[in-house]
């Protein structure tokens, strides 16, 4: 009786030669890629146009990290509260890579979620980025892909052509809303393009860089800062996707370069800008610091971050915090009651699963006003 014998050649039934296979799936995967990127890169959804300049705007949401396997009741919940602009203050969405292609089909994953499309649709976004839609934990100067990066960042929240961001290396921005006497400036930082080696402290944080030349924001940043600290406006937030105030947490922080914060609070007060408050994120919780800087009025930090991913809670102290950090998932509200003889500004940090107020804190505009300012 004759044997058949299988050779290297032969298949069994049903079995599909590989290179039939590969000729069918591999096209078709980098079909279904090549598909995501031209979804970021020429979307079907139009966003929400920018709000007029001279629109008087009085409720301003704002967050940070949102990651895309966890739950999306978040943009629901802040929609509700019906906010005039929206702050995205980086990890946009989670892919550390030099995967061009992967990094934008991420992207096409978040502008699919229903909850984020309809969100995106209603209202206005302005955005930073941080170290994860950078592409890179804690990454800087250093990561290879950061001007394709840049563009993919900007396609997807459909930066117009004609930005200046689109011209220049790194994402820091600034807009200005509404008419005198009522006017909000945000100024969007870029903390991740330029920024300088961190200094390791073999634990997974960082110890202070000391480095002469060591830099958070870059030369062309710096001095762009300057000018629009002199820009008018009552109220003016200075979007950091770090935390500024905070200085005991071994994570980052603008106090990794203690002389890059000493700029930043010496560019301030150097030009003598009125209404500066901070808003930051990063960190996965929520929380609200406030320090001295040497201007004529203290400059408040409030750090909002886990949109939909913050971490368990542990004992974190910070000698400038005022009250106690909200450890789950939160976003934060800056109101303005421009309608009140003296208006004031109303900072809080949300609960993202029902919107209740946890943290809060209200300044009079008057109470911000610069040395010299009537």
């Amino acid at each position: 009786m004759a044997k058949t014998e299988e050779t290297s050649g032969s298949r069994r039934a049903g079995e599909v030669d590989r290179r039939t296979f590969l000729a069918g799936v591999v096209p078709a995967a980098m079909a279904t890629v090549a598909a995501m990127e031209a979804a970021v890169a020429e979307p079907s959804t139009r966003l929400a146009a920018q709000p007029a300049r001279d629109r008087v705007i009085g409720r301003i949401a704002f967050g940070a990290c949102h990651k895309l396997d966890r739950p999306f009741g978040v943009w629901d919940v802040m929609r509700k509260r019906d906010p005039e602009l929206f702050i995205f203050l980086g990890d946009t969405v989670y892919l550390d890579t030099v995967d061009m292609r992967a990094k934008a089909a991420e992207y096409a994953k978040l502008a699919a979620v229903p909850a984020f499309a309809a969100f995106r649709q209603q209202v206005p976004m302005l955005s930073t980025w941080d170290d994860h839609d950078y592409g890179e934990n804690d990454g800087g100067a250093s990561y290879p892909k950061r001007d394709e990066s840049q563009k993919i960042f900007l396609d997807f929240f459909q930066e117009p052509a004609d930005s200046p961001r689109r011209k220049r290396a790194g994402v820091y921005n600034a807009h200005v809303f509404g008419p005198p006497g009522r006017r909000v400036q945000v100024i969007l930082l870029d903390t991740r393009y330029f920024r300088s080696p961190l200094r390791p402290d073999g634990g997974g944080g960082y110890l202070p860089q000391h480095a002469r030349d060591a830099t958070m924001l870059g030369a062309a940043q710096w001095a762009w800062l300057a000018e629009q600290l002199r820009v008018p406006a009552e109220v003016r937030l200075i979007v950091s996707s770090i935390q500024v105030m905070h200085e005991e947490q071994p994570n980052e922080k603008w106090m990794n370069i203690p002389a890059e914060r000493a700029r930043l609070f010496k560019t301030i007060v150097d030009a003598n800008a009125g209404g500066v408050i901070i808003i930051s994120g990063d960190r996965h919780h929520g929380e609200i610091s406030s320090m001295d800087i040497g201007a004529a009025y203290r400059v408040t930090d409030i750090t909002s971050s886990g949109l939909n991913c913050a971490y368990e809670p542990i004992d974190e102290p910070n000698r400038h915090r005022e009250g106690r950090a909200f450890w789950a998932d939160n976003f934060g509200m800056v109101r303005i009651d421009w309608q009140a003889a003296d208006p004031v500004v109303e900072l809080a940090i949300h609960a993202s699963d029902d919107g209740s107020v946890i943290l809060k804190k209200r300044i009079r505009v008057s109470d911000l006003r610069a040395k010299g300012a009537q």
